[in-house]
């Protein structure tokens, strides 16, 4: 059986949404392109195509796949809906879980990270403000990642322009549980967005249209990975 890769930090996770530039085979183009950066500087790149590119870009790269989003159901009787066992069969790392464009109740998010590291995935969960980090924070995801939406596809970097935001987030993540690593996203498109992430205490970014809809994804991932490490 083949290994899954593993998440590291720093991180840089990459959104691929249904933008045209990422779906299909240009998603896996993209996923080399950011297996090839994360081979350049050392440093995780995860991606996060469409439901219907994930095996396709498993078996093109060896960096992290992640699923864009995750359905809290046993197998059965759910048309139209993934059972985690099924993305799991499929080869990914883990999932998106509560992005701000699929947001879920609480009680939900609860079930999916419960059943996700039962069967051994890594959660990402996104948080819209640091409150709401503070109570995903005490369900025990792997990840959180933070990202207000009125910033998120702006190229107004949240880090810069909002970093109370995410200070309090990660004072808070911490306060509840210190092994939660934070990333940011929302805006983030340069390295130096990144690089002010990273001083701000978060582990990484998650990262889209910033990557996916630039004319030179190999160069936008480049200064982010080389953003992520800068100290």
């Amino acid at each position: 059986m083949t290994r899954t890769p593993q998440i590291t930090f720093p991180m840089v996770a990459v959104n691929f949404k249904t933008y045209t530039e990422s779906a299909g085979e240009a998603a896996v183009r993209l996923a080399r392109a950011a297996e090839n950066v994360s081979l350049k500087t050392g440093v995780c790149i995860a991606v996060a195509p469409q439901l219907l590119d994930l095996s396709k870009v498993i078996a093109s790269v060896k960096i992290p796949v992640l699923a864009q989003h995750i359905d809290p159901y046993d197998p059965g009787p759910y048309t139209g809906r993934s059972s985690i066992e099924a993305v799991k069969q499929a080869g990914v790392a883990g999932s998106l879980v509560n992005h701000s464009e699929y947001m879920l109740e609480l009680s939900k998010i609860d079930l999916i990270i419960k059943r996700m590291r039962r069967i051994g995935l890594v959660s990402v969960v996104c948080t819209n403000t640091a409150q709401v980090s503070a109570a995903v924070a005490a369900l025990e995801p792997d990840i959180i990642a933070i990202e207000p939406p009125e910033l998120i596809g702006t190229g107004i970097p949240v880090s810069k322009v909002k970093p109370e935001i995410v200070a309090d987030t990660v004072a808070l993540i911490q306060r509840i549980n210190r092994n939660i690593p934070v990333l940011c996203g929302a805006g983030i498109t340069r390295g130096e967005d990144a690089a002010a992430a990273t001083k701000l205490g978060t582990r990484g970014v998650l990262v889209s249209s910033g990557v996916v809809k630039t004319k030179d994804p190999s160069k936008a991932l480049l200064d982010l990975a080389e953003g992520v490490t800068r100290h």
